[in-house]
């Protein structure tokens, strides 16, 4: 199971987070700070797999992918593949890429809850959901369309009592 999933810049500013698994504020805080502690001091060319036993737990595993200026940090148990983990991040990275036109950091700031919609559509509940990035994208595409229907529906029912006065 998943238990998070982090997007950390370089500098060590979160840029997304997502738990799976209820713990305090403090400990979540502790984690992406270690995770990201974890994966910046590693050489590119070493494997993307970091165990440490002392801090997550034995069942706990950080699978992570650097591209450009973004990390993208997995935390799970043993029972999801690595190389899976390592597929699912590809997907994340290809639909974030796809819905922002060459995504970058600025994105994942300003369109925090469409990376959130996305995120969910592709894990839920440490559980992964979608792997085809077309498909969440579709989904997505449809979400936004509604939203904005209801936008518009809203609008003309609070503008039915207002009476316009020509000057």
């Amino acid at each position: 199971m998943i238990k998070a999933i982090f997007i950390i810049n370089n500098s060590g500013k979160t840029r997304c987070t997502k738990f799976y698994e209820r713990m305090p504020l403090q400990q979540q805080q502790d984690w992406m700070k270690h995770a990201f502690s974890m994966v910046s001091k590693r050489a590119d060319h070493l494997c993307s797999f970091v165990e440490d036993e002392d801090f997550y737990g034995q069942d706990t595993r950080v699978i992570y992918r650097h591209f450009a200026t973004l990390y993208f940090i997995v935390i799970c148990d043993h029972s999801e593949s690595e190389l899976g983990i390592l597929d699912l991040i590809q997907v994340m990275v290809e639909t974030l890429d796809r819905n922002f036109e060459s995504v970058c950091e600025l994105d994942l700031i300003f369109h925090s809850p469409k990376v959130n919609s996305i995120l969910d559509e592709i894990v839920m509940g440490g559980m992964v959901l979608e792997t085809n990035c077309h498909e969440v994208l579709k989904i997505v595409s449809e979400m936004t369309k509604l939203e904005k229907e209801s936008e518009a529906i809203q609008f003309k029912s609070s503008n039915k009592g207002i009476k316009t006065t020509k000057f």
